[in-house]
């Protein structure tokens, strides 16, 4: 069983930065994604790494700012995030997926942390 601890999120000013991490008991052979669900809305997949080339995709909203990292050997993956924008404010969640490609539908994870809390604001 993939447990999975997301620490990192905090209040933060827009355009500045914040580094969130998921670690694990293993990530080793799992597809990693990063999932963000804001009040009242669903959650939406954000960034996913794969586990065999570190290849990765981002959503539209977060192209260009955020960065997702992985070390299967700290069993640890890292959401880099710039340019903070108030509409980044919600809670975010690390995933575990089976090693069958990029995925940003909550469907394709099994595994989920507990999330962690981002707020953007002046």
């Amino acid at each position: 069983q993939v447990q999975l601890v997301e620490s990192g999120g905090q209040l933060v000013r827009p355009r500045g930065s914040l580094r969130l991490s998921c670690t694990s008991n293993t990530i080793n052979d799992y597809t990693i994604a990063w999932f963000r669900q804001a009040p009242g809305k669903e959650r939406e997949g954000i960034a996913c790494i794969s586990s065999s080339d570190g290849s990765t995709i981002y959503s539209s909203s977060v192209r260009g700012r955020f960065t997702i990292s992985r070390d299967d050997a700290k069993n640890t993956a890292w959401l880099q995030m710039d340019n903070l924008k108030p509409e980044d404010t919600a809670v975010y969640f690390c995933a575990a997926g089976p090693p069958l490609g990029l995925s940003l539908r909550t469907n394709f994870y099994r595994h989920w942390g507990q999330g962690t809390q981002v707020t953007v604001s002046s």
